[in-house]
């Protein structure tokens, strides 16, 4: 019998683009133009291009778990034809390779690989890294155990993170405490990264860690898998053989109950992004949840696929866009071309040199896509 062939997701590309886009354009762009406009009102409008301080969730908390939900949408698609092979090594192999080359290409946009100075080198530190961790989780999952089980896994990583963090206090942190300095996930970044974790320097022989750095990798790793997890169940959904219009009640219904009960935990455990709490594990999932049942409708179910390429155009290179930008700076062809206009525009030039280095990596993207070259992990 003839395996069946699954057409490619057109709308998990642009919405992986749109999340891209924001990425790599809106923050590079519009961080400039507010310093450059000044204004009050111009300051309210980018709270949703700002990540919370501590509590709560802005619309810009929503990039990162949706990059990791997406790369768990595309997992049923890309490796259920290894499930009933007896002998796994290759995909084994597959997952290694992903899971070693997103950990290094972390460490070269955030761990400053590149700088070449030990001091330098921080271990984890970046959004791949955790893509890297919550992908390595749901595939092993994925390929050993059943659907149930899988959903079980999810539910206990997120049961698991809220009772060590209740419940466990070692040197005075943890036992409920959930602020910047006394939470337990601090406690464990620290004593297992040490000097290597980022924001740490060593001064007169001791490790000194840096107040300002608040985001916890260790024991939030998981809830990385939950979140990678919730897009596989996703993923699930959509390649399941159920009506397009049974896809998307179980995608709004799916989204909106997990933010419900997300938000509703968060009365007891805070949401908070930088400690990726379970409760923010839930009300981002549920959000992901609904924008996928956005796109999907919108392009698979409705069929509007009109100018939608230049967001297909980084949805299909994500991870070359993400480390153009993360990694090199385009900014120094800008300022050959224009130098002179400084003078004559004050703040605002920086918004124009800004648009000429994501112009540049657009262009690059561009000329891939049209070759169909496409970098993949």
């Amino acid at each position: 019998m003839e395996k069946p062939v699954y057409k490619r997701l057109e709308s998990l590309d642009v919405l992986r683009g749109f999340d891209l886009f924001c990425l790599v354009v809106l923050e590079m762009v519009l961080h400039p133009l507010a310093h450059a406009v000044h204004a009050p009102w111009f300051d309210s409008f980018m709270w949703g291009f700002t990540h919370m301080e501590w509590e709560g969730f802005s619309s810009w908390d929503l990039v990162m778990p949706l990059f990791m939900f997406m790369a768990g949408v595309s997992m049923p698609f890309a490796l259920s034809r290894y499930k009933a092979m007896p002998d796994k090594m290759a995909v084994y192999r597959r997952i290694g390779k992903r899971v070693l080359l997103l950990w290094i290409f972390g460490m070269m946009c955030q761990g400053n690989l590149l700088a070449l100075d030990p001091d330098k080198i921080y271990f984890y530190s970046n959004t791949l890294q955790a893509i890297a961790m919550g992908y390595l989780i749901a595939a092993i999952l994925f390929l050993h155990v059943r659907f149930s089980i899988q959903v079980g896994a999810a539910a206990f990583f997120l049961l698991l993170y809220w009772a060590i963090m209740q419940f466990v206090t070692i040197d005075g942190y943890g036992g409920g405490n959930y602020t910047p300095q006394g939470n337990l996930a601090e406690w464990i970044d620290r004593m297992v990264l040490g000097r290597f974790r980022d924001g740490a320097s060593v001064v007169d022989g001791q490790v000194v860690f840096a107040e300002w750095y608040q985001y916890t990798w260790i024991l939030s790793s998981l809830n990385f898998g939950v979140t990678v997890l919730t897009g596989l169940f996703a993923g699930h959904i959509l390649k399941a053989e159920y009506s397009q219009r049974r896809k998307l009640q179980l995608l709004f219904g799916i989204g909106v109950a997990m933010v419900a009960a997300g938000w509703l935990w968060g009365l007891q455990m805070p949401v908070i992004k930088k400690l990726w709490t379970s409760s923010m594990t839930l009300v981002s999932s549920g959000y992901c949840f609904l924008l996928m049942g956005l796109f999907y409708y919108w392009i698979d179910f409705k069929g509007h696929r009109k100018h939608i390429t230049w967001l297909k155009v980084y949805g299909m290179n994500s991870i070359l866009a993400y480390m153009l930008t993360m990694v090199v700076s385009f900014k120094c062809i800008g300022e050959s071309l224009f130098f002179g206009l400084q003078q004559y525009l004050g703040n605002y030039y920086q918004v124009l040199i800004a648009i000429c280095n994501v112009l540049v990596i657009y262009v690059i993207l561009r000329l891939f896509y049209n070759r169909n070259i496409f970098l993949k992990v």
